[in-house]
């Protein structure tokens, strides 16, 4: 059985291994999906971002080096960010955490509270 709650998660990023620390901390079961060796697939990340309540654009992280040198300053339909994702994942913005329909950006680390 899997947990109730998903992380997808970068052990490099210090807010990714924030939001690992605070769940733990609170004793809360979860998954760790380490998404950059477990790409996530067109309609998981797809259903991801309509948990999140956001557009595909919001969830590039736009401080990446492939952001600034092949996208920034591109118009990209929803579906194309999308693609983008998958094929460079690093611009998926983290830690995301998620719990049943709902999800969140753990950035600040305080909101992933608000899930549980």
């Amino acid at each position: 059985m899997s947990a109730d709650i998903q992380v997808y998660h970068n052990p490099r990023c210090t807010k990714s291994r924030q939001a690992i620390q605070l769940l733990e901390e609170k004793g809360v079961e979860f998954e760790i999906i380490e998404y950059l060796k477990q790409l996530p697939t067109v309609e998981e990340l797809k259903a991801v971002i309509a948990k999140l309540g956001i557009t595909p654009f919001d969830l590039i992280r736009k401080g990446e080096a492939i952001y600034k040198s092949d996208f920034k300053g591109k118009t990209l339909s929803d579906d194309d960010w999308v693609q983008a994702m998958i094929d460079h994942p690093k611009l998926i913005e983290r830690p995301i955490v998620i719990k049943g329909n709902k999800a969140v950006i753990g950035r600040p680390t305080e909101a992933v509270e608000t899930l549980l």
